[in-house]
């Protein structure tokens, strides 16, 4: 069927992805329009199978942007209920020893329970910070964005952009019941055309539509090549008596050496829970190395094994994390849309936070996009002027600001190592971010080295109550794709991974793809074959960013598929 067979709707604006910034965003263009009596239409469409379903973040989150959206949040219900109220921090430097750092020495955006934050106090007062389940934030946010009158569409996946004489003007749903080999199967549904005056793209680090269009309109000319980090995350239920609501600790080194930079949290929510995680850069080196792994030996330590034992493990789940900072930020603004939130790469790496900094862009996006569709002069028209007035208010905000004063952040931990690295940012911050701006401009892919260069890594079986192995893992992301629809995950050149990869570098996505995604197998003429369990994906994102040759390109799978995290 053709684009123009297709069934079509409009709206003034489609917002793609049910995240953190793009259901600010939906609210408040709602709220502006409300306010003044006016008719407005807004969509979000989310891939996952209802909102949160594919949302996963640490997190610790200041409500600095909530606040602005809903100062009355807490009579709202919003799912903020445990403030943070300690925070330690680790060094571990091996596989039983650490340090505990004094507060003194760690960075001021490291400290979660008080104080004044980087860029300024909370529009409510205080510093207050939150152990909360990010999924579960956008759910609320959700109903907030329904009861105001949006539109969300779960379970449909944004396949294609509408780009009409340069200018976007909405998107394209993927078909629904298409079996492997391309033809329809019974039950087909062609996907609709969604078009718009104006189109947000909030997909999440990575978004397969975000990264076309950065390529399209040259969004990322003149800036250091975006930077990701792998998180992992577990939920664990724990006894009452190891439970402290609140705890927040961080730390970084072991398991990961001097060439591989990373950290790790761990934190105290409610209902007796806790959440696990390491964040590993996607800048390493070692191809022999896993992240999945590592995250699960490091659980082992004492420092975090104290507060795992005589637990269980309830949910796991991974995702890439654009952590460039602003000096990888693209343009935000195109033709008839915006990037924000990860989409572009809002995340402030020096808090180890997005998501009030994803919140506060689809904020100034709404209240751009709304001035827009109300400008005299552009009454009347179809819409699709670029947004000017965007960048110039997002320039203007605290969130920009907290970019731009941790921009040095992450690039001077990829040149000076975590130690020294972590020694400049302190001195930088005590400075007031006087000293040069670092930049990193290689490319994440293109740090690999030879395999050969590196002894293969004899990772430790997981004993089933600290660590675990991957199947075990993805079952618990309630992961699920129908089998019989194409594969998401392309191949440029299907021979690649092993006549370059295989000998170059031991085939690496067999060990960098946190959910057994990839594997090299032996074939019937006794070759070894690449294959594929893309019904394993939890849609990370890894494999496009780190596969050495670029050979690989995550699109959205029929909607609905994928994970469907609890509480993360």
């Amino acid at each position: 069927m053709s684009n123009n067979e297709r069934d079509s709707m409009e709206f003034d604006v489609v917002i793609v992805g049910a995240g953190p910034s793009g259901l600010a965003a939906a609210c408040r263009l709602m709220q502006q329009a409300n306010e003044a009596e006016q008719e407005l239409t807004v969509c979000v469409v989310e891939k996952g199978s209802e909102v949160g379903a594919h949302i996963l973040s640490g997190a610790i989150f200041e409500p600095r942007a909530l606040q602005e959206l809903f100062p009355d949040w807490e009579e709202r219900g919003a799912p903020l209920t445990t403030p943070a109220s300690r925070d330690e921090v680790y060094l571990l430097k091996d596989a039983e020893k650490s340090q505990k750092l004094p507060n003194a020495l760690v960075p001021k955006s490291m400290h979660n329970t008080g104080g004044r934050h980087s860029g300024g106090d909370l529009t409510s007062g205080d510093s207050r910070r939150y152990v909360i389940s990010a999924g579960n934030l956008c759910r609320w946010l959700a109903e907030q964005a329904e009861t105001l009158g949006v539109e969300i569409f779960p379970g449909f996946a944004a396949q294609e952009t509408i780009i009409e004489e340069g200018v976007v003007k909405g998107i394209l749903i993927g078909d629904m019941g298409v079996a492997a080999d391309g033809t329809p199967k019974d039950g087909h549904m062609p996907g609709m055309e969604l078009r718009a005056k104006y189109t947000l793209f909030a997909e999440g680090a990575r978004g397969h539509l975000g990264k076309r269009l950065i390529q399209e309109y040259d969004l990322d000319a003149g800036k250091d090549p975006q930077h990701y980090g792998i998180g992992l995350k577990e939920l664990w239920d724990v006894p009452a008596e190891q439970h402290e609501p609140g705890l927040v600790l961080h730390g970084s080194g072991w398991p990961l050496d001097k060439h591989t930079h990373g950290g790790w949290f761990l934190y105290h929510g409610d209902n007796q829970q806790v959440v696990v995680g390491l964040i590993m850069d996607l800048s390493y080196q070692n191809p022999w190395l896993s992240p999945f792994d590592e995250f699960q030996r490091m659980k082992h330590h004492p420092v975090l094994a104290r507060h795992l034992e005589g637990g269980k493990r309830v949910a796991y789940g991974a995702r890439a994390i654009a952590k460039g900072g602003l000096n990888c930020l693209p343009k935000m603004t195109f033709p008839g849309g915006l990037l924000i939130g990860c989409d572009a790469g809002t995340l402030n790496f020096a808090k180890i936070k997005g998501l009030h900094t994803a919140m506060k862009s689809g904020l100034v996006a709404a209240e751009a996009v709304f001035e827009a569709l109300n400008d005299h002069e552009a009454k009347g028209n179809e819409g699709g002027q670029e947004l000017g007035a965007f960048t110039e208010k997002w320039e203007a905000s605290w969130a920009y600001a907290e970019l731009k004063e941790s921009a040095s952040f992450g690039p001077a931990i990829h040149k000076y190592g975590t130690v020294g690295g972590g020694a400049y940012n302190f001195v930088n911050q005590l400075l007031g971010g006087k000293l040069p701006n670092v930049h990193d401009t290689t490319p994440d892919h293109a740090t690999l080295k030879p395999a050969g260069e590196f002894e293969k890594i004899d990772y430790p079986k997981p004993d089933g109550k600290l660590s675990f192995d991957k199947p075990s893992s993805v079952f618990l992301s309630n992961t699920n794709h129908e089998e019989d629809q194409p594969c998401h995950l392309k191949l440029s050149d299907p021979e690649l991974p092993i006549r370059e990869n295989l000998p170059e570098y031991a085939e690496p996505a067999q060990r960098y793809c946190p959910a057994g995604v990839y594997e090299v197998v032996e074939g019937e003429d006794g070759k070894p074959m690449f294959q594929i369990n893309f019904q394993n994906c939890v849609h990370c994102k890894t494999c496009d960013i780190k596969d050495p040759a670029q050979n690989i390109t995550w699109v959205a799978p029929e909607g609905g598929g994928g994970p469907n995290y609890p509480n993360l």
